[in-house]
């Protein structure tokens, strides 16, 4: 048999399925009976949200792994490489793992045909039955009830938020969506929310499994002031728990503190100086992610964030507001055909001075005449580029020293910046960053 490269393998599975999403349990089930995949290690934590998973994972992780337990983290989607998406031990799969599961799980699923994600699943859950980890955290990819993670039964089931997107799948109330999520909770399991306001369906969903609720604002909650920021919430036996003048975070601290939360079910030793030191050097590549670059001799800050649906879209207004530009702020913009345009654009506008708005390299682009038509129908000073390189080169020269450009609105549009920085660290951009 011919052996595939990684590139050959995603090649493959992209065209394995007639269809990138069908939801659904069944055949990734028989698939894991066949490969004879159960839990994967004896603490598994299942994360769904519409906004904040990423995060949420990496705090989890990076509280777990302070405690010297080997973690894996299972996310997608991923920015420059598919790798991205299984970490074990803090570091990401290699090709050659990766090669050696997919064959694993070609192998066993015959004559099942498997989606290019649930083939990914499973083939993360062979990983890490094999890495003899200590825990194992699960980002759902899409909704969570008929999502292939949704195989697992967790022993924590993390929800950070609810709000509209993919309304194609998870229908389009708020209602609707918190029903979906709220079937990764399990009869008598602990579940958790860090939703503000948690739509009826979670709740009564909870109550149907006995399953012990935590919610942000009763069980657990947080204080934000402009140096610091402070936690309080239980253990398992229902004391109560508290850290003061934590340092603030650039990552949402709404998603630290519901890590938080559940890393004080879990009955590990509770020290406040390592605690807080865990969340500070948690980092997340795309998510609010704050870069200073030198272009020509003009000091700029870039500030990548992959947020795309109106939910996110209010939280980054927040957050910048909160931390006024030095200069003007100026944005490079994308978003898919399926987003919420208005949704998305109307928190942001008074925060930006000048749009560059960009297709994305994806068939599923929302036309970039879409977005300039748009924008300037807001009264926004808005131009158009063919690709996002070339809108982030033309912000890099309208720029004035101190001036902040905000790359956002999809994965697509962050992976594309950091391509591109990413060849300029290796001497392939002309006239690019220096220093």
């Amino acid at each position: 048999m011919i052996e595939r490269s990684l590139a050959d393998w995603l090649a493959y599975l992209e065209r394995l399925h007639p269809s990138a999403i069908d939801m659904g349990l069944e055949r990734s089930r028989a698939v894991a009976e066949r490969l004879g995949l159960g839990k994967p290690a004896p603490l598994v934590i299942t994360v769904t949200g519409t906004n904040g998973k990423g995060s949420t994972c990496a705090f989890l992780a990076a509280l777990l792994q302070d405690q010297g337990r080997r973690v894996g983290v299972y996310s997608s989607p991923h920015l420059l490489r598919y790798n991205e998406r299984v970490q074990i031990a803090g570091s990401e799969a290699s090709d050659a793992s990766l090669c050696e599961a997919f064959t694993a799980v070609e192998a066993a699923r015959g004559e099942i045909s498997l989606t290019y994600f649930e083939m990914g699943t499973l083939a993360a859950f062979w990983l890490f039955q094999r890495a003899q980890l200590d825990a194992v955290v699960l980002e759902v990819g899409l909704g969570g009830r008929l999502d292939a993670v949704n195989l697992i039964d967790a022993d924590l089931a993390l929800v950070t938020s609810i709000g509209l997107d993919h309304a194609e799948w998870l229908g389009d109330t708020r209602e609707s969506v918190a029903f979906e999520k709220a079937g990764i909770f399990r009869a008598g399991t602990p579940a958790l929310c860090g939703d503000p306001q948690p739509p009826q369906p979670l709740l009564d969903q909870a109550a149907l499994l006995a399953a012990p609720l935590y919610l942000r604002g009763r069980d657990y909650d947080l204080g934000v002031d402009a140096r610091c920021w402070s936690w309080g919430g239980v253990d398992a036996q229902g004391k109560e728990l508290r850290l003061e003048r934590l340092p603030l975070l650039d990552l949402p601290m709404e998603n630290a503190a519901l890590a938080l939360q559940a890393f004080a079910l879990l009955g590990l030793p509770w020290q406040a100086e390592r605690i807080a030191a865990a969340l500070t050097q948690t980092r997340v590549t795309g998510r609010l992610d704050r870069r200073a670059v030198n272009w020509r001799g003009k000091p700029l800050t870039l500030l990548l964030d992959v947020g795309h649906n109106p939910h996110a879209a209010g939280y980054l207004a927040q957050r910048l507001a909160a931390r006024p530009a030095t200069g003007e702020r100026l944005a490079v913009f994308g978003l898919l055909a399926d987003k919420d345009l208005a949704g998305v654009v109307a928190p942001l506008l008074g925060e930006i001075a000048h749009w560059a708005v960009t297709s994305l390299p994806t068939a599923r682009s929302r036309p970039v005449a879409e977005l300039e038509a748009h924008l300037h129908n807001c009264a926004a000073r808005v131009s158009a580029y063919a690709d996002v390189q070339s809108a982030l080169l033309a912000q890099c020269e309208r720029a004035s020293a101190g001036d902040e450009i905000l790359l956002f609105g999809s994965f697509y549009c962050v992976a594309e910046a950091l391509d591109w920085l990413a060849r300029h660290a290796t001497g392939d951009v002309q006239d690019g960053f220096a220093g």
